[in-house]
């Protein structure tokens, strides 16, 4: 089959109904709108190829402005959809766009006319594409794989077209687009059909990494208070006990709420689980950089840190339990009071798994709660003998 004009035109309308297709039934799922914006953009250059049909038959004005105007109208919806993708701002001036296309139309109609058609248009479209490449590179950590990989396809797509205004403002170059003549046009239409494919392809990655991605970090969080869950710690637990030793002791804390179910009985589970999202708040607020905090489960939760002292963690459980015991007073009003009891090791030596260490933070927390609760209960084994501390 002889690539000419027509034949790539068809075959340019069937992968873009194609990719439109595709990217539709992906937004269904997961309701990306950037999926939309890529889906309606390809739809777009569907209507467009098929317009430029018309050209064959004489209709030079739906076939060339109008069928060009939705080209460009196609790149600016895949650049909406970066826009989306990256969670970006688009400057307003960039509608201005379809002020200049407009324009065309004032145009006189002169031999060269297709020149500064082409030029105007190609131009246009590499201006979109570099600023859908700019919003896609990397700053500190990547989007995803697939964005880097679509941001490298619309830079060579754009590059494509600023090479093809180049070329139409070069005297002599024979450009018609009446009749498809030109080697230009040709190539053009050749690079049409491939950059649909391309494009569409790296779109559906980027959106699919995303989506695995963030499935992923899903899985790792509690859904209630978003502290990594007990299956996330045991995963991220081994680098941070490597680090441990003599000169960098580790710590863990098991903090428990004493009293919570007079909580629930009292007030309903939802405040209960409004209590456990104020604790897991106040986790964060006072986790040192490279700690690790979840929530094992119930009303339980544990913090493990590295580069520590046994004075610090005294400190910082105490800290922990005096802002809880104020928020819980004031917030809910129970026979007994709604309180935090906290057992803490310090080690210098790596433990022979994350769950020997939580077995020993039970026992501690244990010690904390039969020495009358609201506690911090700390065991030492930093040096030769056990030393153990409770306060308050």
């Amino acid at each position: 089959m002889a690539l000419d004009p027509i034949t790539m035109l068809t075959l340019s309308i069937a992968l873009a109904a194609a990719a439109s297709l595709y990217l539709a039934a992906e937004w269904r799922h997961v309701r990306e709108a950037s999926l939309l914006f890529w889906s309606a953009g390809f739809a777009t250059i569907t209507v467009g190829c098929m317009l430029a049909l018309l050209r064959s038959s004489g209709i030079l004005l739906i076939g060339i402005w109008f069928a060009n105007g939705l080209l460009v109208t196609a790149h600016w919806l895949f650049l909406l959809g970066v826009v989306r993708f990256t969670q970006a701002r688009l400057w307003r001036g960039w509608y201005l766009i379809f002020v200049v296309w407009v324009g065309m139309l004032l145009l006189p109609e002169a031999p060269w006319w297709s020149k500064v058609m082409l030029l105007v248009n190609s131009s246009l479209i590499a201006l979109m594409m570099f600023k859908a490449s700019l919003l896609l590179r990397p700053h500190g950590k990547s989007l995803s794989v697939g964005a880097g990989q679509l941001r490298y396809v619309l830079l060579g797509h754009g590059l494509f077209y600023l090479a093809k205004a180049i070329t139409a403002a070069v005297p002599g170059t024979l450009i018609d687009l009446a009749a498809f003549r030109g080697e230009i046009i040709q190539i053009s239409l050749v690079e049409g059909a491939i950059a649909i494919m391309l494009i569409a392809l790296s779109m559906t990655g980027s959106e699919r990494y995303r989506r695995e991605k963030r499935i992923e970090r899903l899985a790792a969080r509690d859904p209630l208070t978003a502290l990594y869950n007990r299956r996330a710690l045991e995963v991220r637990a081994p680098r941070l006990l490597e680090d441990v030793s003599a000169s960098r002791a580790g710590a863990l804390l098991l903090i428990d709420i004493d009293n919570f179910k007079s909580v629930n009985d009292l007030y309903g589970h939802t405040a209960g689980d409004r209590l456990l999202v104020v604790l897991s708040e106040m986790i964060r607020s006072v986790l040192p950089d490279g700690a690790l905090a979840a929530r094992l489960g119930g009303d339980e939760f544990v913090m493990l840190l590295s580069n520590t002292s046994s004075e610090r963690i005294v400190a910082l459980g105490n800290t922990l339990r005096e802002r809880f015991h104020e928020a819980a007073s004031q917030a809910f009003a129970t026979p007994d009071a709604v309180t935090l009891s906290i057992g803490a090791t310090v080690f210098d030596q790596p433990p022979a798994s994350l769950g020997a260490l939580i077995e020993q933070g039970d026992a501690t927390l244990y010690e904390s709660k039969r020495g009358g609760r609201d506690s911090v209960r700390l065991v030492d084994r930093t040096h030769a003998s056990e030393i153990a501390l409770q306060t308050p």
